[in-house]
């Protein structure tokens, strides 16, 4: 039985090129663990960047033919997407090598570190790579298992959806589509917000709410969001667009000029290289929860200058001055 961090040391990947899969791969591989996969999409004499990235990496990666598994490996991971039927799957309930849940592997890896859960129907990737930016930012040196590749990881030569630093806190998404998010017990919570997505409101409500009570020490939500502020556990952790909500992070004065947006936060100056309103409420909950575990303010704000988004999401490319 897999229940801790140290009870396995060489894993395979079914379904190793997905973006949840690769971000769990290539933290293993950070942390030591001998790790390799296979991917339908891996095809001989074919170019895949992913294969490649994750081969520059230190992770072997195989055919979906089963010859990846051996009787060395001592742990099989698979995703939501793969079948019982799928012969490695087999292969590895032949060779009594335990097979996981992609889900409960990272939950298995978050109890390991100090963990920040983000949660909400929109927003994860984005408010985890901000937060993720500003702990770095702040040399905390932070880990993040993130949904989408960082563009600042990614210039790294990496997939950019993983990294491993030396500091104590890890940024992971916590998914509510699947309902893996109640198999985490993180030390912060965040709870962007409750919007009918995957599942009807009643389900969300009772799931998100699980989240709640699994978290330990803070649950930061949005006063913003009609359905998450009935969920917050105390006002002081939370934050909002509206000064009369009662949250103790308010963003005030929006701005946006071009691909820029600016606003406030307690009377420091936010400027982000992104647009639209719901992007300073990811940079506010970003914020409002470094914050709370020390970060001033100030640095927030100094950090998100520099915010260079995630891949294909309001990411910027370049910009066209005119000719005189």
């Amino acid at each position: 039985m897999i229940k801790k961090i140290d009870d396995f040391s060489n894993v395979f990947f079914i379904g190793i090129a997905g973006v949840g899969m690769s971000a769990i791969a290539q933290y293993l591989k950070g942390i030591q663990k001998e790790v390799s996969g296979s991917d339908r999409y891996f095809t001989p004499d074919t170019v895949n960047e992913t294969k490649e990235k994750l081969e520059a990496e230190g992770i072997h990666c195989f055919l979906q033919n089963g010859d990846g598994i051996t009787s060395n490996t001592d742990l099989v991971v698979v995703s939501t997407a793969i079948e019982d039927t799928v012969y490695e799957v087999q292969k590895a309930t032949e060779l009594s090598i335990p097979i996981i849940k992609r889900s409960e592997l990272l939950s298995i890896i978050a109890k390991s570190k100090k963990t920040i859960a983000v949660g909400g129907t929109s927003g994860k990737s984005s408010t985890s790579a901000m937060l993720f930016d500003i702990l770095q930012f702040a040399g905390l040196e932070p880990s993040i298992i993130s949904g989408a590749g960082l563009v600042s990881i990614i210039k790294e030569g990496k997939i950019g959806n993983a990294k491993v630093g030396k500091g104590e806190w890890l940024v992971i998404e916590a998914d509510e589509s699947d309902g893996s998010i109640v198999q985490y017990t993180p030390e912060i919570g965040l709870l962007l917000n409750i919007d009918k997505d995957h599942q009807e409101i009643d389900e969300l409500i009772q799931i998100f709410s699980i989240f709640k009570k699994n978290t330990k020490d803070i649950f930061v939500v949005n006063q913003s969001n009609r359905l998450a502020k009935q969920l917050s556990a105390n006002k002081l952790f939370d934050f909002s667009t509206d000064k009369n909500s009662g949250a103790k992070y308010i963003a005030e004065n929006f701005s946006q000029n071009g691909f820029e947006i600016s606003f406030t936060i307690e009377q420091h100056l936010f400027t982000i290289n992104s647009i639209g309103r719901h992007s300073m409420e990811n940079a506010l909950a970003a914020s409002a929860v470094a914050n709370q575990i020390g970060v001033d303010l100030s640095v927030c704000a100094e950090a998100l200058k520099h915010y260079e988004g995630i891949y294909r999401r309001h990411q910027l490319l370049g910009k066209k001055t005119a000719l005189l």
